[in-house]
């Protein structure tokens, strides 16, 4: 089975009131092996054609300058779904991924992602440890998953993380290949 570990930074919490992606990390795990490498990994920086407020920077380090240069979405939109093609996405709080990314997708001309299979690591999160703090951060910790590299939350070592997670809650430890 291929799976896809996605994670989105953005500029605040609500896509109907403007917010946009600012990054977008996507990482390949085929048969609970998570690949490395360019073929196996979609990251790009986005520029989301509005400002980020500085209390959103203080939380992913993605500020105006940092994305002034980038891609706008359109751009990146159709190399995204093709690397997410054929593939069961795993989101950590699918609704607000998710909604962020079919938002971008319905204002760059493409259709939703809704029709793909989706598996939200919260709600698996959840159920398996409930009544218990299960942000990506808390997981990391029970399941032991070192998270220093991480210094400020970023899409594409938050995928990474989620890979290790996903693989941690489904009963088996990831390698990489």
């Amino acid at each position: 089975m291929r799976l896809v570990m996605l994670d989105t930074e953005t500029t605040g919490l609500l896509p109907k009131r403007g917010d946009r992606i600012i990054e977008i990390g996507a990482i390949e795990v085929v048969e609970r092996v998570m690949r490395c490498g360019d073929d196996h990994v979609f990251h790009h920086y986005i520029n989301p054609e509005c400002n980020i407020r500085p209390e959103v920077v203080s939380i992913h380090g993605i500020d105006n300058a940092k994305v002034a240069n980038k891609p706008v979405f359109r751009e990146i939109a159709q190399d995204f779904l093709d690397f997410i093609d054929e593939a069961t996405l795993v989101i950590h709080n699918t609704p607000f991924d998710l909604g962020f990314i079919n938002n971008e997708l319905r204002l760059s001309g493409f259709p939703s992602i809704d029709h793909m299979p989706v598996i939200d690591s919260l709600s698996l999160a959840r159920k398996k440890h409930p009544n218990e703090l299960n942000n990506l951060d808390a997981l990391c910790d029970r399941y032991r998953i070192n998270r220093n590299r991480r210094s400020l939350h970023g899409a594409l070592i938050d995928a990474e993380l989620l890979a290790e997670v996903y693989m941690c809650l489904t009963g088996g430890v990831s390698s990489q290949a």
